[in-house]
């Protein structure tokens, strides 16, 4: 529905602000409708920009970067009549002061974005009138517009990239180059760019990274290479500082891309980038793993049995993207192999009533927290302060800036080298199939292991499956992840849990733990979560996964307590 201001005299000269209805039904502010010329106006309507008019002389054109690459369409494609606020990277007056330069996300395929821009003329002043009156118009115009299009979230972030050129099948330089950059360049995010060589190389450079330039990290990769980032954030003297004030994003563009699947609800890499752009600080917890006298963070799972051979052992398939992971499930699913082993595990939450339960609790609390934040703006610290004081109901994180110590916080339960912790018993699982323990929902697309998880309840997901069961029940099991009937498979035990400790017994073949992904010793280990220690980016400021089926019905025990 196009909307025309009360008074538009071909006679009028130079940009106005008039007082119109906007496509909502509500009436639109005074300054929300920008009159350029007698032929556009733009009106900030309730969720998108609507232009109006049809001046020839509006120009549309793939942004600077994206003309460099070869991407975009004619420079003289039609100007859009409306553009969604979250698609909008950037609105700037030109230098020449003679027209308003919109850039924006535009959707070109059913899973792809472009960076375009529109630049509409901007009628002269009349010599009675103060050029800088027009200029002040229009500056406070394209404010409101920024304030609309980005909400909660900080704009021009500053972003230190990681590309690793081997992720996955291959081909991240291209994906980064032609498909990603071109939209942080039209976001005006000033970015630092790092071509990472060796594994393990993002841990060095995140460990002497000057975390006051940047306020966010991407990786463009698999899952790796944020595992590094927040290891090397963790090795810092200034630990929680770092890992407070870095928000770690993920690029997809490796095999499994569970980071991105989670935060941004894609494995795509150009509506990952917008999501960044757009991106609400959320705090994340971070899992402390203790092997020997190695402590190592994780943010992803840790995994023992067969999920963690088919993470592991499929690493020579990475040609074949995702489906190395069905492949090794078959080759061990037929096997009806078990590992037996001891585990003891500090529960939470032991019913799957009570973790669905947890998680409505926890997710509307979350949700509601994120709305005020982008309500009320704020930038990074007014939304990560919103997110925490979100989750009421749970212990509160520690305070980077407090002063006792800027390392990681100590290890409330010690290592896995310590006598066992007061209360916790070993026992003993003969048919173990698999250990899962997750702090994301997703692992791979369509793979929502963990459909109760939350990014900052200061809580593990855990579940254990058994390995002696039939190849049709173990094939069910895993057709029940993509139906959504994971979580309540009699098969699946689901729990709650804050710490363990898992010691594998020995094997005649060759068995793996996997800690997001990266194989650690099949040796003991022991882990505990550390709420809200990271920060990442997310689109809601929860995950972006729809949680176990029914976790928003009223149950009868709900009625009574009502």
């Amino acid at each position: 529905m196009e909307t025309q201001p009360q008074s538009t005299s071909s006679e009028a000269a130079g940009p106005q602000l008039f007082e119109s209805g906007s496509a909502d039904g509500l009436l639109s502010r005074p300054d929300d409708v920008l009159v350029l010329s007698p032929a556009v106006t733009l009106t900030l309507a309730g969720n998108a920009l609507l232009v109006s008019g049809s001046d020839k002389s509006a120009r549309k054109s793939a942004s600077k970067a994206h003309r460099v690459c070869g991407f975009g369409g004619p420079a003289h494609e039609q100007s859009p009549s409306s553009i969604d606020y979250y698609n909008i990277l950037w609105a700037e007056v030109t230098e020449d002061l003679g027209h308003l330069r919109i850039d924006f996300a535009e959707q070109t395929g059913d899973h792809y974005l472009e960076a375009h821009n529109v630049a509409y003329a901007i009628d002269p002043p009349a010599p009675a009138e103060s050029s800088g009156s027009i200029s002040d118009a229009i500056s406070s115009w394209v404010e409101r517009l920024l304030d609309r299009s980005y909400g909660g979230a900080a704009r021009r972030k500053r972003a230190w990239v990681l590309v690793n050129p081997h992720a996955g099948p291959g081909g991240a330089d291209k994906v980064w180059h032609k498909q990603v950059k071109p939209i942080f360049d039209a976001a005006r995010m000033p970015m630092t760019v790092v071509r990472t060589s060796y594994s393990g190389e993002a841990v060095t450079l995140a460990k002497d990274l000057n975390i006051d330039d940047y306020d966010i990290a991407i990786p463009c990769s698999g899952d790796g290479l944020p595992h590094e980032v927040f290891n090397g954030l963790a090795q810092r003297p200034d630990a929680r500082r770092a890992l407070s004030k870095i928000a770690v994003c993920h690029i997809p563009c490796g095999s499994g891309n569970a980071m991105s699947c989670n935060l941004y609800g894609t494995h795509r890499p150009t509506l990952a980038a917008l999501a960044i752009v757009k991106g609400l600080p959320t705090p994340l917890d971070l899992i402390s793993v203790t092997q020997g006298n190695k402590r190592t963070i994780s943010f992803l799972s840790q995994a023992l049995g067969m999920i963690a051979d088919i993470d592991i052992n499929t690493e020579h398939l990475r040609w074949m993207g995702a489906s190395r992971f069905t492949y090794g499930f078959l080759v061990l699913a037929m096997q009806k192999k078990v590992y037996p082993c001891d585990i003891a595990i500090k529960v939470e939450i032991e019913h799957k009533d009570e973790v669905k339960g947890h998680y409505r609790q926890q997710i509307t609390q979350a949700s509601s927290g994120a709305d005020e934040a982008a309500q009320k703006g704020g930038g990074v610290d007014g939304t990560r302060s919103a997110a925490r004081q979100s989750q009421s109901s749970s212990p509160p994180p520690s305070d980077p800036d407090s002063d006792d110590g800027q390392g990681l916080p100590p290890l409330k339960y010690g290592t896995v080298m310590d006598k066992l912790p007061d209360g916790w018993q070993l026992v003993p699982y003969e048919k173990l199939g698999n250990f899962y323990c997750g702090n994301m929902a997703y692992m791979a697309p369509d793979m929502n292991f963990f459909s109760a998880a939350l990014a900052n309840d200061g809580l593990m997901d855990l579940v254990i499956t058994n390995g002696d069961i039939s190849l049709a029940k173990n094939i069910g099991l895993q057709l029940s992840i993509d139906s959504g009937h994971f979580f309540d498979s009699p098969l699946v035990m689901y729990r709650k849990v804050s710490a363990y400790r898992l010691i594998p017994r020995p094997q005649a073949t060759k068995c793996c733990i996997s800690i997001d992904g990266e194989a650690l010793p099949y040796e003991p280990f022991q882990a505990e979560v550390h709420q809200g220690l990271g920060l990442t980016l997310s689109k809601k400021g929860v995950f972006d996964a729809p949680g176990p089926l029914n976790w928003d019905k009223v149950t009868n025990t709900d009625r009574l307590m009502a």
